[in-house]
């Protein structure tokens, strides 16, 4: 079960007890109280103590906060922290991420559902989406391939559309990893038409060579690290109704790869 409709769950519960006890409960709890003088509330005994059961005082104040927090994340931002380094170097493990939910229109919660478009993902774009062969894991990616696309990946490298991704080289990045201490691979910086943006090459790793033209209503997506990332070239292609919505912010980051602590270089970075 999603954390989405564990919080519409909770949204509703609290709201029907909530309305229930006014409608047919709070004018009773009024009447019984003992009147303390004109200006004394209703519903209070002479100890300060609610008439109200637990229960509906924990739904009465939980119910706003709720909502509050499911509108935001439903319809505004949602936090993400990212679990493995498949978008090395621009998202490390333990980064707490910021995901814009209108993007690429409004959803329906829970349901999700699009009911107005405001854009569509744009090659370059960092999308956090659900996982098409497990629709309740939420994966990360960069839009590589929009629909029509014909996508080549020939040793290593890239071509959109006949035209080769231009690749430059920008150093040498250490994995941090314990898992992977002591190995390192090739930092480039990646460019077509949308922008520029670093990617890893592991020259350990073979190459997977393939082509695929993109379908309508679907996108191909790659993961930064691109001999460490679970990705379109296994499983091709992400659906639209899949879509979760566009990575932006680095809000916290925890440096969970080499043991803990804050990691206060990478807090309030862009993502791009």
């Amino acid at each position: 079960m999603d954390f989405s409709l564990i919080l519409f769950i909770c949204l509703v519960v609290t709201g029907i007890i909530s309305l229930i006890y006014r409608l047919f409960f709070e004018g009773q709890a009024a009447t019984s109280s003992e009147p303390a003088g004109l200006g004394a509330p209703a519903q209070t005994h002479p100890t300060g103590q609610s008439n109200q059961p637990i229960l509906v005082e924990y739904a009465r104040a939980l119910f706003p906060v709720i909502l509050i927090v499911f509108v935001l994340r439903s319809f505004i931002v949602e936090p993400f922290r990212i679990p493995s380094g498949s978008m090395l170097p621009s998202l490390h493990i333990g980064d707490f991420i910021l995901v814009n939910k209108f993007s690429y229109g409004i959803r329906l919660p829970v349901l999700h559902k699009k009911v107005a478009s405001l854009g569509d993902p744009e090659r370059g774009d960092v999308m956090v989406f659900r996982f098409p062969r497990d629709p309740k894991l939420n994966y990360i990616k960069r839009v590589i391939g929009i629909p029509g696309d014909t996508l080549t990946y020939r040793n290593k490298q890239l071509f959109i559309n006949g035209e080769e991704a231009n690749l430059e080289a920008d150093g040498e990045f250490a994995y941090q990893q314990i898992e992977m201490r002591g190995r390192t691979a090739r930092q480039l910086q990646e460019t077509f038409e949308e922008g520029t943006h670093s990617i890893l090459i592991d020259d350990s790793n073979p190459a997977i060579d393939m082509q695929v033209t993109v379908p309508e209503g679907q996108y191909f997506v790659m993961g930064d690290n691109r001999d460490h990332s679970n990705d379109s070239r296994y499983w091709r292609f992400v659906p639209e109704e899949n879509i979760v919505g566009k990575a932006f912010f680095i809000w916290f980051s925890w440096k969970s790869a080499t043991g803990g602590g804050v990691n206060w270089g990478r807090i309030g970075e862009t993502i791009r």
